[in-house]
């Protein structure tokens, strides 16, 4: 069940950001690494604290965060059980950017929730479905899908908006995404 939580994260058809303040530990790398975009502030510290009460982390640490950073920091981190402190986790491509201050962060992460909210939907739905397909197949078949993709998803006239917005110079308006329907059982 915890693991269909985390999954559901990165399985969300909208963007989902990922603000980070003090320790990210054990579980919480799994969290964040379900996620699509990081942040944190310096005084951040990441750890695969499973290690350190000797189990191996079992839901979605590795094949996440090695999808993030380095195999080799990867191991170092679920070997040793370490911290890794706010700057090597930028380095290392873990987050994105490091703020001094809760509130510089959120003010960044909320200014790039609205840049995200005022594009097309269902555009930046195709982005999420596609990189994530990409993650894990090929370029040719990654290119096959998405021509698929943009030939059966993106309706015309959400594209026509986004060019007579440009020409206006406007904000398009674009409908919102539909609801999901349940599955059927």
């Amino acid at each position: 069940q915890i693991q269909s939580s985390f999954n559901a994260l990165e399985n969300a058809r909208v963007p989902v950001l990922i603000a980070i303040q003090g320790g990210v530990i054990g579980g919480a790398i799994d969290m964040i690494t379900a996620g699509d975009i990081r942040w944190c502030t310096k005084d951040a510290f990441f750890c695969i604290q499973e290690t350190n009460i000797a189990m191996t982390a079992d839901v979605g640490t590795f094949p996440r965060l090695q999808r993030y950073i380095p195999e080799g920091w990867v191991k170092e981190m679920a070997y040793t059980g370490r911290r890794i402190p706010a700057g090597k986790a930028k380095e290392i491509g873990l987050v994105n950017d490091i703020f001094e201050t809760h509130e510089d962060m959120m003010e960044a992460v909320m200014g790039t929730a609205r840049e995200i909210a005022s594009k097309n939907p269902v555009a930046v739905t195709g982005c999420k479905v596609l990189i994530n397909y990409g993650r894990d197949h090929n370029t040719a078949d990654t290119l096959d899908y998405i021509g698929v993709w943009n030939a059966g998803m993106l309706p015309a006239p959400h594209m026509q908006e986004a060019f007579t917005a440009m020409a206006e110079k406007r904000d398009p308006k674009f409908p919102d995404l539909l609801p999901l329907r349940d599955k059927p059982m």
